[in-house]
C-alpha cells in the first residue's frame, strides 16, 4: 500500500499545545462521550490500570478538539503510561515531534535511564 493512502495517514489528529493544558480525571469512574467512545464499553475505572490505559489510547485515537484531550487526560498521567500505550505510529510521532519528554520516557532512551524509569537492558 503507498505511503498516505492509509486512513490512519489521512485522519488529522489532534494535539495539545502543552501537556499542562491536560487536567483530566485521575481517579474514580469516567464514561466517555459516545463521539469518543462507541464501544458499548465508555466506563473506565481508573484504579484498573488496563482500562485506565485503554481510555488514554481512545481518547488519544478518537479526540477530534483540544478540549476532548484536556477533558479526558492528564499530563502526569500520559507521560507515565505512554511508553505502555498501544497507538497508531502517526499519533505517537505527532505527540513526540511536540513533547520531548515523550520520547524521554520510552525505555531504553537515556532521560527514562537516568531517572530510573527502564533498566538499561530493556
Amino acid at each position: 500500500m503507498p505511503p498516505g493512502s492509509r486512513y490512519a495517514d489521512q485522519r488529522p489528529y489532534v494535539v495539545s499545545e502543552r501537556l499542562d493544558d491536560l487536567r483530566g480525571p485521575v481517579s474514580g469512574q469516567v464514561t466517555l462521550i459516545k463521539r469518543l467512545d462507541w464501544s458499548g464499553r465508555a466506563q473506565y475505572d481508573l484504579a484498573n490500570p488496563r482500562r485506565l490505559a485503554s481510555l488514554y489510547e481512545t481518547v488519544l485515537r478518537e479526540a477530534t478538539t483540544v478540549d476532548d484531550l484536556a477533558r479526558w487526560l492528564d499530563g502526569g498521567t500520559l507521560v507515565r503510561l505512554w511508553p505502555t500505550l498501544v497507538l497508531p505510529p502517526q499519533v505517537r510521532q505527532l505527540w513526540e515531534s511536540k513533547h520531548q519528554v515523550l520520547v524521554q520516557a520510552r525505555p531504553g532512551s537515556r532521560a527514562a535511564i537516568r531517572l530510573g524509569m527502564f533498566d538499561e537492558r530493556e
